[in-house]
């Protein structure tokens, strides 16, 4: 048996290869992310929504996001000793996604993840003397090069990681519907090619670009495939749902208990891409054509359709995390229909690091 590796981003280290993905509009929020933190890995932050319980929310999304992410990151250091990495994610799609870059940086976050678009100048948004550590989300070897060769000929440096996010994870998907269920673009293929394409660049730079492997791992025997593959860590969102320090609603986390595989279905969302869900009456409504646009508080997104969308999906989404589950829905991974039980995040991470254990 052989015990799980550190996972090193830059000159940063977490003592367990597992990193909690950012999940938005309040599921990830301080006491999730501190929490993993604690038990070794590397907790997020989710920038989407993250000012959901600011009191100006409705009536300044932009203040409210900005403040919200100030706030929680201060949380994080405050019931973590200021002990661990303190990382957010922050979709490149966001209206307000420059400002939410720049002020992460300014209150001293020490990683940012970005997906949910093309972040191809990010670099380019950091303050002088910066030393936050970029970390994008691609869902290809193809987009890792284009990436890479962007920010070498710009900026000339490369990320400090990457995240290949595969098919199966919850959420929001960079995959065509059609590339959902192809065999060609499972995780386990997409992993070794952006492995791959990455070597030029690292040799070039004389440095190593960690990859890190993301969208269906769900268990330890998982962690330990995708790292004899050569991914340096796996990130999970799933599995930290169902625990006891997520931010979420009880409804919200008794409906990854209640779902069967059947239930989880991918929806087209009002952004403009596709997603995995836990389906549910409001998700049938809306697919029967019975719900009807609002009036939108937020626009959030830049490529949402709030014209003619039949929801707001930020109204959905905060309203699940709040337990009103009957006016939102729950975003879920491939494997959310696995969940039996709510425990604690260490309980989770004794149990990951077991099962990798007998895995090795």
């Amino acid at each position: 048996m052989a015990k799980m590796p550190e996972l090193k981003i830059a000159d940063l280290t977490a003592r367990v290869p597992v990193i909690q993905g950012g999940m938005g509009v309040g599921i990830s929020l301080a006491e999730l992310v501190a929490s993993v933190i604690n038990a070794g890995g590397l907790g997020v932050l989710a920038g989407a929504g993250i000012g959901i319980n600011e009191p100006d929310y409705f009536t300044n999304y932009n203040r409210a996001s900005l403040m919200g992410l100030v706030h929680q990151v201060l949380k994080v250091r405050e019931l973590t000793d200021g002990k661990g990495p303190v990382a957010v994610n922050i979709m490149a799609s966001l209206s307000n996604y420059e400002a939410m870059i720049r002020i992460a940086d300014l209150v001293g976050v020490d990683i940012v993840f970005v997906g949910g678009g093309f972040p191809q100048d990010l670099p380019r948004l950091l303050i002088p003397g910066s030393k936050m550590r970029l970390v994008p989300i691609v869902s290809s070897g193809k987009a890792a090069r284009i990436l890479c060769k962007r920010w070498t000929e710009r900026y000339n440096r490369l990320p400090d990681a990457i995240v290949v996010e595969g098919p199966k994870a919850g959420g929001h998907l960079g995959f065509k519907l059609e590339q959902i269920d192809d065999s060609d673009y499972a995780l386990e293929k997409l992993v070794p090619e952006v492995i791959v394409a990455l070597k030029p660049y690292e040799s070039s730079y004389g440095f190593n670009v960690p990859v890190i492997a993301a969208g269906g791992v769900y268990t330890g025997a998982d962690i330990a495939r995708f790292l004899t593959l050569g991914a340096a860590g796996v990130q999970m969102g799933t599995r930290f749902v169902t625990t006891r320090e997520c931010n979420a609603s009880d409804s919200f986390k008794q409906a990854y208990l209640d779902c069967s595989e059947e239930d989880l279905i991918i929806i087209k969302s009002p952004v403009g891409m596709p997603g995995r869900a836990i389906r549910n009456q409001f998700l049938d409504d809306v697919a029967a054509g019975r719900k009807q646009p609002s009036k939108c508080p937020y626009h959030c997104i830049r490529s949402c359709a709030r014209e003619d969308a039949p929801y707001c999906i930020f109204f959905a989404l905060g309203n699940a995390y709040k337990g009103r589950m009957n006016l939102g829905f729950a975003f879920a991974g491939a494997n959310a229909w696995r969940a039996t039980e709510i425990i604690t995040v260490h309980e989770l991470m004794t149990e990951l690091m077991r099962e990798y254990e007998e895995a090795t």
